[in-house]
């Protein structure tokens, strides 16, 4: 939220803001700091209240994959209540121990990437210095002695990827804390988007960072394979010191490039951010497009790419220019001047990372045209830049609210602009492409990942916290059964009324940290509509849609039995000669309820539709016609994208078994001369 700031506060706030520059502990010599890089405590803010500013000095050792850095933080306190300690999240202690929260919970699952590693491929985070400091840069408090792992979610004493310190004096609601902080890290292997293989790095939740106080107090968990991260918007200000050689992308603009022996410092700012990441390399090949489109402000495009993707610049640099116009056009515009476009090397898991300006793509040496690869991994990236970065969500809690929000919009952008997305498979690690003939990816099923929703949709309930999912199910929840949601919105709604309700999310909690409640209560009001029963079974409940067709008949109407007449009651036989009884039943086979049309089709083409609430286990629907039915349809346009298994929404008189058949035949003979090629390769 933004604050008022009043004359004598300002100038209180510029004096302590310059002083601060003093409480700058450098690792090693630097030029003298700008005193534009202290504009701390939202003095200058456009955007956001810039409640938590970081100045960071960090310096690569890429032989021993080492960091060392130091940091000084400036936070003002927007609750209610005193902070009378800190926490500090330590990320990459995360890959530090196979009995770290963060790898047990991938053990859950049976992914135990790090338990044949090599001591090597471990990482860790150690803070080797903090203290409060005054704004003189005199020391205040050393909090070293106070410093310890805390672990509130889960009680785990092995974990150290959450730390706090209590403070002789606690920072009162509105008041500032400067925080100076001196750490090491080691990065790990290149391992879920953060770490480092071979001579290239990506660090990621790469440096001691502030929990988030929220009205209430601390609001900081450790670090879970689950869930993302949670932190307020300031004003980043980082150097960066690595090889002369080596080529650095980073969040923001690089103000400054200076020489330091055999390595290079680049400074790189960036203001109204809720996170910096960075990216080195020497063999980073360079490349530059602006975007430009009408009514859309200009962003300077910065491509990383490695050498053997050179001839994919332009499909790189078209996909982040589309989603920046799309999401532009319909959610709102992209406020920052840059964004840097990163392409990781083979085998890197570094793919999918988002971060504020700066995302890392993913393509392979080979990327048929008509495909949808590097291009559904850039418009990814482009687009969590509106859905994590500047609506910044609680991921920890909350994770639905930007992966699911960026799924359906991106979804949405490749069948609009990348018409043919075309399907491929890959064979030898990915290395060999396939591509199937002309079949087209589908948004509906295919891009919004229906396939993952059967598999996992019913794992958990959208609403239980995402740290706390089953492992693995969070993200066909947070992505797959919430892109399927909102998609199943737009088609009840219409597209007009959805793009409505993104924008005025989007326009209404940008820079700022919205809940699911707030985004219901936007979909509500802008639609007109209660659409709370809708929300309490696809958000706040587990259950599984499915309807279907359990019967079609079509007979001559015929009768038979005892009938009254003058003599009493006769036995009669009676068949009509050109009428049509049609009988269907419809049926709820899971616990989901959903208004559901019924179609009926007609052997003279006529057409009759039925509304169903849904609401029963089963209907029944009767039609008395001069012709018999063909077929029937529950949901015909599909509507419910929610519902687990569409094949038996439909029935016919006459089954097509033929044409089934040799449908599947043909995909199996297909399969199995992929099969036979990939035996051949190798015998």
């Amino acid at each position: 939220m933004t604050h008022a700031t009043r004359p004598g506060r300002l100038t209180l706030a510029l004096c302590l803001a310059l002083l601060t520059l003093v409480a700058v502990d450098h690792p090693r010599a630097q030029p003298e700091v700008p005193l534009e890089r202290l504009r701390n405590d939202g003095v200058t803010a456009t955007r956001s209240a810039r409640n938590i500013n970081y100045y960071i000095d960090v310096a690569l050792d890429p032989a021993a994959r080492l960091l060392t850095g130091s940091e000084t933080i400036t936070w003002r306190n927007t609750g209610v209540v005193a902070a009378y300690s800190i926490r500090l999240h330590l990320y990459w202690n995360a890959f530090s121990t196979t009995d770290s929260t963060w790898l047990k919970q991938r053990a859950l699952s049976g992914d135990t990437p790090f338990q044949q590693r090599p001591e090597s491929d471990f990482g860790f985070m150690e803070v080797t210095g903090l203290e409060v400091v005054a704004a003189d840069g005199t020391v205040v408090e050393n909090l070293m002695p106070a410093l310890r792992y805390i672990s509130p979610s889960d009680r785990n004493p092995s974990d150290r990827s959450l730390a706090a310190a209590q403070m002789t004096k606690a920072v009162e609601p509105d008041e500032t804390l400067h925080l100076r902080v001196r750490w090491r890290g080691r990065f790990p292997r290149n391992f879920d988007r953060t770490g480092a293989i071979n001579d290239y790095f990506v660090a990621a939740q790469w440096f001691p960072k502030l929990g988030m106080f929220e009205p209430g107090g601390w609001m900081a968990h450790q670090s879970f394979a689950n869930a993302g991260g949670y932190s307020d918007f300031g004003r980043y200000d980082v150097r960066i010191t690595v090889p002369a050689d080596w080529t650095v992308g980073a969040t923001g603009a690089e103000e400054a490039r200076t020489a330091a022996g055999a390595n290079i410092v680049h400074r790189y700012v960036q203001d109204d951010v809720n996170d910096f990441a960075w990216t080195t390399s020497p063999a980073f090949v360079e490349r530059q497009q602006r975007f430009e489109h009408p009514g859309i402000p200009g962003v300077e495009m910065r491509l990383l790419l490695q050498p053997e993707h050179a001839q994919q610049a332009d499909r790189h640099f078209a996909a982040t220019a589309t989603a920046l116009r799309y999401y532009g056009e319909w959610f709102g515009r992209y406020p920052y001047q840059q964004i840097t476009i990163v392409d990781p090397p083979f085998q890197s898991t570094s793919a999918g990372g988002s971060y504020p300006t700066f995302f890392v793509a993913g393509t392979h040496w080979l990327a048929p045209g008509g495909s949808n690869q590097p291009e559904a991994a850039a418009i990814q990236g482009a687009g969590r830049q509106f859905w994590q970065s500047i609506v910044s969500t609680n991921q920890v809690d909350h994770e639905w609210l930007s992966q699911g929000l960026n799924q359906y919009a991106q979804a949405r952008v490749q069948s609009v602009a990348f018409e043919s997305n075309l399907l491929v498979e890959r064979f030898f690690g990915g290395l060999i492409p396939w591509q199937v003939g002309e079949m087209a990816l589908m948004r509906a099923t295919d891009l919004n990942g229906m396939d993952r929703y059967r598999r996992d949709g019913d794992r958990d309930a959208l609403a239980t916290p995402t740290q706390l999912m089953w492992p693995g199910a969070d993200e066909t929840l947070s992505a797959n059964k919430s892109a399927l949601m909102l998609h199943t919105l737009e088609r009840r709604l219409g597209w007009e009324t959805m793009r409505r309700v993104m924008a005025t999310y989007f326009d209404r909690w940008r820079f700022r940290h919205p809940t699911p409640e707030d985004f219901i209560a936007v979909a509500t009001e802008v639609s007109g509509k209660d659409l709370q029963w809708f929300f309490d079974q696809a958000y706040r409940s587990s259950m599984r849609f499915d309807y279907a067709i359990e019967r079609l008949d079509s007979e001559l109407v015929s009768s038979r039995g005892m009938i009254d007449g003058p003599a009493g009651p006769t036995f009669k036989d009676v068949t009509s000669a050109d009428t049509y009884r049609t009988t269907v039943v419809a049926r709820r086979l899971e616990a989901g309820q959903f208004p559901v049309d019924v179609l009926v089709t007609f052997s003279n083409g006529e057409q009759v539709r039925e509304t169903w609430d849904g609401l029963a286990r089963w209907q029944t629907f009767t039609f008395d016609r001069p012709v018999p039915a063909v077929s029937v349809k529950v949901d015909p346009e599909r509507v419910l994208l929610l519902d687990t298994h569409y094949t038996n929404n439909s029935r016919l008189m006459a089954p097509a078994n033929e044409a089934a058949a040799t449908k599947w035949s043909l995909r199996w003979m297909v399969w199995l001369q992929d099969a036979l090629m990939t035996y051949a390769f190798f015998v």
